[in-house]
């Protein structure tokens, strides 16, 4: 506990320090793209790096197998799973710029649990 204050008025003393950097991880999350698949492939999901869809790709062969509620389901599946990559990347970055100090709440500020 008395180590977390250490590392609390270490963050606080850095403010300013970690207001820019967590300006550049925004900047870095807007461009990253994070690709998520389902369907062996079939499905591909592109968001960038706070998690909004970018972009989708279907495989031909499955629009023509016409089978709607599996395209539904395997699109959702990529969904999650790009979004999923680009949490954890959100994640990991937050941590480096706190120095693995969980603060509660700043994982909002990438859309992910706190």
């Amino acid at each position: 506990m008395l180590g977390n204050l250490g590392q609390l008025a270490g963050l606080l003393k850095n403010a300013g320090q970690i207001k820019q950097n967590m300006e550049a991880m925004q900047e870095r999350l807007a461009a990253a793209r994070f690709t998520g698949e389902a369907g062996a492939g079939q499905v591909r999901a592109t968001v960038d790096g706070r998690g909004d869809l970018v972009s989708i790709k279907l495989d031909a062969a499955l629009v023509q197998a016409g089978d709607v509620e599996i395209i539904e389901d395997l699109t959702c599946a990529a969904v999650r799973d790009a979004v999923g990559r680009s949490r954890a990347a959100a994640q990991k970055e937050l941590q480096e710029i706190t120095g693995g100090l969980g603060l509660p709440g700043m994982g909002d500020l990438l859309g992910g649990p706190g």
